[in-house]
């Protein structure tokens, strides 16, 4: 049974009042493909447009959007984070991998926030960038891993 619909099918937020309060924590990655034309603008590991500091503010907007999850994801438990990290670097394939690390201490998880920050932070980079090319691509979004709760989750072929 899905954990969202209760005995009659019908949607619902899972009750988490039973559950133990603990420390969890998710790390969730997107990818962004940058045609050569934008990655020619990175400089000292910035992208300057003319809306600002792409990845700066892509940063900001992430962490924003991980302290929103539960107001854009129908059933998420409103959250207090104890922590969001975004950290934003070129892989060795010249995309840019944004990494979102968001850390509680509650009775349910943070992978839907750390998944919200990582594809927002993806969208603002998108967005600051479109003048420049509309050949951007978000790849993918995807959690790595997750500590905490019920049962931990590392993505394979993944550093731990």
């Amino acid at each position: 049974m899905l954990s969202h619909l209760d005995t009659n099918n019908q949607p619902t937020m899972v009750d988490v009042s039973d559950k133990a309060v603990t420390s969890r924590v998710a790390l969730a990655r997107s990818v962004v493909y940058l045609p050569p034309s934008i990655l020619a603008e990175l400089q000292n590991g910035e992208i300057q447009s003319k809306k600002g500091p792409v990845f700066q503010t892509a940063i900001i907007a992430g962490t924003m959007a991980a302290k929103k999850t539960s107001d854009l994801i129908p059933f998420c438990h409103p959250l207090p984070l104890d922590s969001c990290k975004i950290k934003i670097a070129l892989n060795t394939k010249h995309k840019v991998e944004i990494e979102c690390q968001v850390k509680v201490t509650h009775k349910t998880g943070v992978e839907m926030e750390a998944l919200t920050g990582a594809s927002v932070a993806a969208l603002t980079i998108y967005d600051m960038c479109k003048a420049m090319s509309h050949e951007i691509v978000i790849e993918s979004t995807e959690l790595i891993q997750k500590s905490g709760g019920k049962s931990d989750y590392v993505k394979k072929d993944q550093p731990v």
